[in-house]
């Protein structure tokens, strides 16, 4: 993908789920994210991604394979200690309902025994497009779902890791709500520099928000790089049908309008 230190890496990584006859989510995949980068994994539900995303946390232990985190093995962390420095944004959001926004926001600095915590959350929401004197005082059922996930998302960054993983965030909002969000996602990409990988089945919005995107299939790899060389020299049928569907459903828009 480039020659720049890869942030997260995985390699001949196998994972199945199920008894008597497993079903294989991964098979065999390789995959890196350079520091600095964002990664995203494109692909049909069933298709491995969000497996693969859960192996950088631990929230899958692979059955074979190499999982690195700034080029440390994820086994040889204590599973507490690699969350704490990885922002990770669920497709729900996953915001404690009891708790502030403010509070939500400040769980991973109060965890990680940081300085100045209100501080840090405050400033972590204003990049996400939530003025704190506003919105820090309210509970997440008095915000929108676009508001909530913005919320997940000033979370992750809040103590600055170095690593966000995000699966599906935008997938449940509506289409407004989703451009403002990938426009705050951008503008906290910008500012914090963090490594992403982000989950997502839209490939538009990979092509939007990722520098390189990594086309996923039945727990196979078949193909990485930019959405111009998906376009141009697609690997695979699947990856030329996937491209055309995306390119087809932006002209219909265009026509619309």
């Amino acid at each position: 993908m480039t020659s720049a230190p890869a942030a997260l890496l995985a390699r001949g990584v196998v994972h199945a789920f199920g008894g008597a006859a497993p079903e294989r989510a991964l098979d065999g995949v390789d995959f890196e994210a350079p520091a600095g980068a964002c990664v995203a994994l494109v692909g049909e539900s069933g298709s491995g991604k969000t497996t693969l995303l859960r192996c950088f946390n631990r929230m899958v232990a692979p059955q074979a394979g190499v999982v690195t985190v700034g080029g440390r093995n994820v086994r040889d962390v204590p599973v507490e200690a690699l969350r704490r420095t990885m922002g990770y944004v669920p497709q729900d959001g996953g915001l404690l309902p009891h708790w502030t926004v403010r509070r939500n926001v400040e769980l991973v600095p109060r965890l990680l025994g940081l300085d100045d915590v209100a501080a840090r959350a405050d400033e972590a929401l204003a990049l996400a497009g939530l003025p704190p004197s506003t919105y820090g005082s309210r509970h997440p059922h008095e915000l929108s779902g676009g508001q909530r996930q913005r919320v997940a998302l000033a979370r992750a960054v809040a103590a600055r890791p170095p690593a966000i993983l995000l699966d599906e965030p935008f997938g449940a909002l509506d289409a407004i709500s989703r451009a403002d969000l990938h426009a705050a996602f951008e503008g906290v990409r910008r500012a914090t520099g963090a490594t992403t990988l982000l989950v997502t089945h839209d490939l538009a919005e990979a092509a939007r928000l990722g520098d390189w995107l990594v086309v996923l299939r039945a727990g196979r790899m078949e193909q990485r790089g930019t959405f111009f060389e998906l376009r141009h020299s697609p690997a695979s049928p699947y990856v030329q049908a996937l491209v055309e569907r995306t390119l087809a459903g932006l002209a219909r828009l265009e026509e619309g309008k």
